[in-house]
């Protein structure tokens, strides 16, 4: 199993870095949560880029009783995933959708707090506030989604993550924020709700927060987390411009090509 989950991670990694395709992974890595973190991890400790965030993902209350699972993974975000605003993402036939997501910007002093993570306590880590397009897909040549894994092991799913403008943090009710993502040229538009994030994402925040302290993750400077998607997944039937709206946090744009 050792020796078989390094091959496996190298082929990952080989795609991730040539931005290829490869065949589907076994089942058994990723039909089991524990196994799929196993090889995320080793996938992520030989990626030699910068560090710059961390995103949470399955997120959606109703996705994870489906999936059967209790609680939603994280990943990291590597400093190539993240474009500013307006920036075009390049698709392929193994990309599942685009989301619309609240990202927080977190003060490395983070790092120097002992205490447990809490809903209480949050608050004080974070810096700024934004909204965010997520462009989620595999490295795999396959389609759907039949267990958290699928995503988790496959550096997350995360193929881009577009930045709109930073605000400096206030407390708003976050759990509770209307949102939506329209295709400009078609006009077709999706709505959402913040209350669709793991409760809110601020929870998502802690959940994401903590896990990290759980694995001994520590970086020298402030970082992104990603909350997870306040739409679901949206499929990109047409390519072409996309605008997201968060109330209260702002808009982000992304080309599709």
């Amino acid at each position: 199993m050792k020796k078989e989950i390094e091959k496996i991670a190298d082929k990952l990694v080989y795609a991730y870095k040539k931005n290829k395709l490869i065949n589907p992974i076994p089942i058994k890595f990723t039909k089991n949560i524990q196994n799929a973190t196993k090889l995320r991890k080793l996938c992520e400790s030989k990626i030699n880029t910068k560090v710059v965030g961390f995103k949470a993902g399955g997120t959606g209350l109703p996705v994870l009783k489906k999936l059967k699972e209790k609680e939603p993974f994280y990943s990291a975000i590597f400093k190539n995933n993240i474009l500013k605003s307006g920036k075009s993402v390049k698709i392929n036939q193994s990309t599942l959708g685009i989301e619309v997501e609240v990202g927080y910007l977190i003060n490395k002093n983070f790092f120097e707090y002992k205490g447990i993570i809490t809903m209480k306590n949050v608050n004080k880590f974070i810096t700024h506030m934004m909204p965010c397009i997520e462009i989620v897909g595999y490295r795999q040549k396959k389609q759907g989604i039949k267990f958290l894994g699928d995503l988790a092991s496959d550096f997350g799913a995360n193929i881009k993550f577009l930045i709109g403008p930073k605000k400096k943090f206030k407390k708003v009710n976050i759990g509770n924020l209307k949102c939506n993502i329209k295709n400009v040229k078609t006009g077709n538009v999706v709505n959402g709700n913040t209350n669709s994030v793991y409760v809110n994402p601020l929870n998502s925040l802690r959940f994401v927060l903590q896990k990290m302290r759980n694995d001994k993750i520590k970086l020298n400077s402030n970082f992104y987390v990603f909350t997870g998607s306040a739409v679901g997944v949206v499929p990109l039937k047409n390519k072409g411009n996309y605008i997201a709206k968060i109330d209260r946090i702002g808009t982000v744009k992304s080309i599709i090509r």
